[in-house]
């Protein structure tokens, strides 16, 4: 058995995996991460998730040969968290702090790390080509408060030297034929300008799409809203095809589409998988914009005869589920 643990800013969620692939939990496991309490609270918390879903499923820890670790980035490829900090570890004692190694010290158990955004690309290819996972090269964005993903190659995550590839919030992307002619240049968080998350995330709802939107609808109901708030509610209104939010969504849709584009060019996947709040969606709103994405994906003839595009499956247990998939593909056998 493997345990997957996917570490968050209020809770862990934990599930495992047998040896014949299947996972033995189909829901969230969650308790507590205590991460605001610093390093030694959060790595206790976690040995408590893993103890907690053996018990759900009724397993011995004898039975456990390895456990796969996902956070938050930024984080090196082996799980150090950024010397700088980071949304959900921003206390110093976190700064440069190894949790991987940790945990593991903690465990007396192999413990492999990913962030949560590589972990859930993991999984969603594992997911899509089951058996022959192996064979086939993904990429997935997920678009959540900020834009998270991941690239997978030959069935493994591609990390990079620092643990910095896969960031695709932050690839710059074309905006002309995006924005409207008066539209502001979108700005993100990390210091860019016109890069993916700027547009498609939570965040760049908030900054930069919805101001913009508002001042072209401004008797629509969401102006009597603080920003912060009207900002999640504009997926509610996209599913009743209210015209802000479809202008919003499309945005998003174009800047994931060439986002997808430029990964055409580089890596030529398999697949392209789409995850965030617009999988948590109805079906007809989620089917429509994964076509409006695949309208906006510039691909060759070639391309284009063997590219499948899909939505990231059972997101909430994506990140549990792929690193405990990260696990089991390090074990020998």
């Amino acid at each position: 058995m493997v345990v997957g643990l996917d570490n968050g800013g209020t809770s862990n969620n934990a599930t495992v995996l047998d040896a014949a692939g299947k996972f033995l939990v189909d829901r969230l496991v969650e308790t507590p991460s205590q991460v605001l309490e610093g390093p030694e609270v959060a790595v206790e918390a976690l040995a408590a998730a893993l103890t907690g879903v053996l018990k759900v499923t009724g397993l011995d820890r004898a039975q456990v040969r390895a456990v796969g670790l996902d956070t938050p980035g930024p984080a090196s490829a082996t799980g150090v968290i950024s010397s700088k900090g980071a949304t959900n570890f921003p206390q110093p004692e976190w700064w440069g702090f190894d949790i991987r190694a940790a945990l593991e010290e903690h465990l007396g158990l192999p413990v492999v790390y990913n962030n949560d955004g590589n972990a859930a690309a993991l999984y969603a290819h594992h997911a899509h080509f089951g058996a022959d996972a192996f064979g086939h090269s993904s990429i997935s964005a997920i678009v959540g408060t900020g834009l998270g993903g991941g690239v997978i190659e030959a069935g493994k995550v591609v990390k990079g030297t620092a643990g910095m590839a896969g960031e695709l919030g932050h690839v710059n992307i074309p905006m002309e034929g995006l924005l409207q002619d008066a539209q502001p240049l979108p700005a993100c968080n990390c210091g860019f300008s016109a890069d993916a998350e700027s547009v498609a995330s939570l965040t760049g709802i908030t900054n930069n799409l919805l101001p913009y939107w508002l001042s072209r609808f401004p008797d629509h109901p969401l102006s009597a809203e603080p920003l912060g708030k009207a900002a999640k509610l504009v997926r509610g209104y996209g599913e009743k095809d209210d015209p802000l939010a479809l202008k919003i969504f499309e945005q998003q849709a174009i800047a994931l589409g060439r986002l997808f584009t430029i990964a055409a060019n580089f890596t030529d996947p398999s697949a392209y998988f789409v995850g965030g709040g617009v999988v948590e969606t109805g079906p007809r709103f989620r089917q429509w914009f994964l076509d409006k994405v695949r309208e906006h994906t510039v691909l060759r003839e070639e391309q284009e005869r063997v590219a499948q595009f899909a939505l990231v499956p059972d997101l909430d247990m994506a990140g549990a589920r792929g690193a405990a998939i990260a696990a089991r593909d390090t074990l020998p056998g």
